[in-house]
């Protein structure tokens, strides 16, 4: 018997959780902390894309509406692409959370000892963790395919984008001289473009 779009989804949530979970316990103590007001303003925005995503008690109206074609065919392949992407998308963010190790934080921090790390997908994208979170909502929402999850995924991109400023900022307070060389070597995002 085959498992649905959607549990394979869920799979790659829980799996990236888990590693997120395990790796709690090999950070660095943190030095220096964003204020409280951006990272809950953050928290929220993450937790509303989240919900417009899968909850269903957002579902109703619109945003219920399938945003693709309802053809047995099409609907399958953006399954498929979806599960595909979602999948990619955890397991390039595991990777990053990985080789970033002791320095990684929820949080926009800086951590006791801070590295400037370079190397693995940190030489593809400076913020591969957010690249691997944007394919996976990205392949969430094709499995969804509802346009609450259009509007979730707008919700997360707003959260990253501010994320990823005020992480620039402190990256650049931190290494002066080593992060504005980084910036212009790779890009935010996408390799090449973004």
């Amino acid at each position: 018997m085959m498992i649905n779009a959607f549990k394979w989804v869920e799979y790659c949530w829980v799996g990236l959780g888990l590693v997120w979970i395990a790796g709690l316990g090999f950070t660095k103590p943190v030095i220096r902390r964003s204020p409280m007001g951006p990272r809950a303003f953050q928290i929220a925005l993450a937790a509303l894309g989240a919900v417009l995503m899968t909850g269903q008690s957002l579902n109703k109206g619109w945003m219920a509406v399938p945003f693709l074609p309802q053809s047995i065919g099409g609907y399958r392949m953006a399954h498929v692409a979806g599960v595909a992407l979602t999948l990619a998308g955890c397991l390039f963010a595991c990777w990053a959370r990985l080789v970033l190790g002791g320095n990684w934080s929820g949080d926009i921090t800086v951590k006791d000892s801070h590295e400037l790390i370079v190397k693995g997908p940190y030489a593809l994208a400076r913020h591969p963790i957010y690249t691997g979170l944007l394919i996976a909502v990205v392949g969430t929402t094709l499995v969804v395919g509802k346009w609450s999850a259009i509007v979730g995924l707008a919700v997360v991109v707003l959260m990253l984008i501010l994320k990823m400023s005020q992480e620039e900022r402190l990256m650049t307070q931190q290494f002066p001289a080593a992060y504005p060389s980084y910036r212009q070597r790779v890009k935010a995002l996408i390799p090449g473009l973004l």
